[in-house]
This record gives C-alpha cells, sequence and structure tokens, in this order.
C-alpha cells in the first residue's frame, strides 16, 4: 500500500520560516517521520514538494496505481487555486488536506479555503501531528477496504 504526500509552496523552508507558526521541525525530518509511520503501519509513504504549481498538478494527475490516499498540504494555494481544485477532484483515491496552522485562527482571506470541498477530509492547526493523523486515517481506510 502506498500513501502520496504532496507539500506545497514555501514549505520546503520549514524549521526556517516563521517557526512561531510552522514549528522547528525540517521538511526533511517531517518526510522522515512519515516514511516511519508508514513503514509501522504497513504502507510505503512517497514524499513530493514544489514550489511550481504545475508539478503539484502533474504529481497528482500521475498518480501510482497502487496509492490508496493522498495527504495534501496545498499551502498559499489553498485559498487562489482553482486549478488545484480541479487536479484534486480527478484524484481516484481519498485526499485529506492538512494544514499545520489554523487557517481559520488567521488572517481573514485564509478562511477562504478551495480545496477542502473537494477533499475527504480536513486537519488544521494540529503542526506535523496533522500529517501523522492523515496518514493512519488512509492506511486505516484502505486495510478495512474504504477507500
Amino acid at each position: 500500500m502506498r500513501i502520496l504526500v504532496v507539500h506545497g509552496p514555501n514549505l520546503n523552508l520549514l524549521g526556517q520560516r516563521e517557526p512561531e507558526i510552522y514549528g522547528h521541525q525540517t521538511l526533511d525530518e517531517l518526510d522522515a517521520e512519515l516514511r516511519a509511520e508508514g513503514q509501522n503501519l504497513g504502507a510505503e509513504v512517497d514524499c513530493f514538494q514544489s514550489n511550481h504549481e504545475g508539478e503539484v498538478l502533474d504529481r497528482l494527475q500521475k498518480i501510482p496505481e497502487d496509492c490508496v490516499g493522498v495527504v495534501l498540504n496545498p499551502g498559499g494555494w489553498t485559498h487562489t487555486s482553482v486549478a488545484l481544485r480541479d487536479a484534486v477532484t480527478t484524484v481516484r483515491v481519498p485526499v485529506i488536506e492538512v494544514h499545520l496552522s489554523n487557517t481559520f485562527a488567521r488572517e481573514s482571506f485564509r478562511k477562504n479555503d478551495l480545496i477542502a470541498p473537494v477533499c475527504t477530509g480536513t486537519i488544521l492547526g494540529l503542526g506535523a501531528d496533522g500529517y501523522l493523523a492523515a496518514l493512519r486515517v488512509l492506511c486505516r481506510r484502505a486495510s478495512a477496504g474504504d477507500e
């Protein structure tokens, strides 16, 4: 069983950019934690990050056959990208949107989420634990046949 984790723009700066909001953990550390937890759950976790929207769209459109779910942090595209929203609607497996911060407790423009309505679920404000929770849910559902 395979889970795809997609990190959007600026997430390559985790641990450096606004650590009071996004934490001190780097993207490499987060990805390693997700891969280790995936292994514990019997899943292979593929992690992908890009600051280029087209690359993220291409990756979502080319999900491997053995993929059972996607954990997606669309970053700032959450509030602006109809193209990303449309790409998520074409994904044949569950997609869980994750944000490290609680976007509803921040600037007013962050309350506009174009992606959440086309996802299986959304997890906000739990930091890296949100990614882990999404991973666990996807693995549990796939194991139970509830994809």
